[in-house]
């Protein structure tokens, strides 16, 4: 009964760990949002890399087009700075789900 005690113990601690590691920190993509934020690297750090390549697109298309799509670009790299909070928090859930899942497993 013990040792079953201590395994769950090292399942838990380890899958604490394992959160620690990959957890996204919102200070973090704070700092990318507001020195990279037309290049939308806080959005690849956020696990959302879809959205952060078309802010990537928008940043190129920016200097072709005399920066007029830096203007869309700027609008949503402001709205972020309000989203980072609660993307990192859902980030984190599915990092939660994920490892609170695996932990039996291996």
């Amino acid at each position: 009964m013990d040792n079953r005690h201590d395994g769950d113990a090292l399942i838990q601690a380890r899958a604490h760990m394992m959160y620690d590691a990959n957890r996204k920190s919102t200070g973090v993509a704070y700092l990318l949002c507001i020195f990279l934020g037309g290049l939308g690297i806080h959005r690849f750090y956020l696990g959302r890399s879809g959205s952060g390549a078309a802010q990537l697109v928008l940043w190129v298309l920016g200097w072709v087009t005399f920066f007029v799509a830096w203007i869309p670009l700027g609008i949503w790299v402001i709205v972020d700075l309000f989203l980072i909070p609660s993307i990192a928090r859902e980030e984190n859930m599915k990092l939660v789900d994920r490892f609170s899942g695996n932990a039996g497993i291996r």
